[in-house]
């Protein structure tokens, strides 16, 4: 079992700055990728970011890259999400999550956190 906790969530003005962290614990050694997703009200769980554990490889959604970034700190089992230039669309429960495999798709992905709001004004 993996558990998986995030913070750094809260209410910013379009245009301002979050950072999110999702703090693992447990049997991290069997997680292969780390990965950021988001639910907006009403829509689908969609993928945001990922990254290898090992290998610090990265990878965006076209929505967010260049202004979101995605890190890892291994020896404080910690993923992070640096959220820049934030606009009203990107208001959503974001979501860490830890799986096997290399994977946008939230099915794949096997331990989640509870997740943290992340609001948005205009």
């Amino acid at each position: 079992q993996v558990q998986l906790v995030e913070s750094g969530g809260g209410l910013v003005q379009a245009g301002g700055s979050l950072m999110l962290s999702c703090a693992a614990s447990g049997r991290t050694f069997s997680a292969y990728a780390m990965g950021w997703f988001r639910q907006a009200p009403g829509k689908e769980r969609e993928f945001v970011a990922r990254v290898k554990w090992s290998a610090g490889t990265t990878d965006y959604a076209d929505s967010v890259k260049g202004r979101f970034t995605i890190s890892r700190d291994n020896a404080k089992n910690t993923v992070y999400l640096q959220m820049n230039s934030l606009k009203a669309e990107d208001t959503a429960v974001y979501y860490c999550a830890a799986g096997g495999y290399w994977s946008w798709f939230n099915y794949e992905y096997d331990y989640w956190g509870q997740g943290t709001q992340v609001t948005v004004s205009s």
